[in-house]
């Protein structure tokens, strides 16, 4: 395992995933039940822009662009607020002021920060470099369990969780080919575990062929309602494997989560992507059991 997410860090990719990440923890935290996370691909926890990022600099597209904005919408204020939280809290050094930001939270520290006392996290890096860093950035943070190991068997060892209540983040590299087998078969084993869990699975917009065919595998669970919130950045470009935009499948989305992501999906398309090629859209997978098929 050679991926290293530090190079791709505060990209448009991450600002969409952690968005999703933030807007799924406060739908959860609208009720008083404290609730389990398990990140499966916790990567470093966060990054310094100015090492790994400064080599690709994806960031200038993402948080670059969105935390100059006087007045981003709401669904992304608590998003916002962690990340400008955590550059602030390693010292913002050695960066013109202009470009807004140096040290960047991974998921992991924004599920710490969005944390509440009662509730878990759980975080699993199997990569054993990433480990190190990961540990260290957590080191005597007694509010959330590190492992280093496969985080897909936290969903066979975690899971039902005593809490009634867990959102699973999976955010692989997809690096391997059989990434996407196995992302999907963790899901499965989930959802016959623990049904009711809300499970966000992250996935990058390259070949569109890869997208339905992800689509379809999750479909072919027969899970519960399931979006997929997809933004695509830029057209399809002609070169092989490019990166133009990336997507979350959510299973069980809290109650409207899914229409505060038809607003926020479409802003960020406009306002991160900037281009005449950026299109977003919320697809539904799985309709609500009992509900009526959208139409089209």
């Amino acid at each position: 395992m050679n991926y290293q997410h530090g190079f791709h860090a505060g990209g448009f990719s991450d600002v969409l995933k952690h968005a999703t990440l933030a807007n799924l923890m406060a739908a959860l935290s609208a009720k008083d039940k404290p609730y389990l996370i398990i990140d499966t691909h916790g990567g470093r926890g966060g990054y310094d822009l100015g090492d790994q990022g400064s080599v690709t600099m994806e960031w200038k597209m993402g948080i670059g662009r969105l935390l100059p904005m006087r007045q981003p919408p709401p669904a992304l204020v608590d998003y916002i607020r962690v990340v400008r939280a955590y550059d602030k809290k390693f010292g913002n050094f050695n960066i013109k002021p202009a470009e807004g930001v140096r040290h960047y939270p991974g998921s992991p520290r924004i599920a710490r920060a969005l944390l509440r006392p009662d509730d878990r996290l759980v975080v699993a890096e199997l990569n054993p470099r990433e480990a190190i860093f990961l540990k260290r950035e957590f080191a005597g943070d007694k509010g959330i369990d590190v492992r280093e190991e496969d985080g897909y068997g936290l969903l066979k060892s975690m899971l039902p969780p005593p809490e009634r209540r867990a959102l699973v983040l999976i955010d692989p590299p997809y690096e391997s080919r059989d990434e996407t087998e196995n992302a999907v078969a963790a899901i499965d084993h989930g959802l016959r575990r623990f049904a009711t869990g809300v499970y966000a699975l992250w996935y990058p917009i390259k070949d569109m062929k890869f997208v339905q065919a992800l689509h379809e595998a999750v479909i072919a669970l027969d899970p519960p309602e399931t979006i997929a919130v997809h933004v695509q950045m830029m057209r399809m470009n002609p070169m092989p494997r490019m990166l133009v935009g990336s997507g979350m499948i959510v299973i069980n989305p809290p109650w409207k989560f899914a229409d505060t992501m038809r607003e926020l999906a479409p802003w960020l398309a406009a306002n991160i992507g900037g281009n005449r090629g950026a299109t977003a859209e919320v697809k539904t997978l799985v309709p609500e059991k009992g509900a009526r098929p959208p139409e089209g």
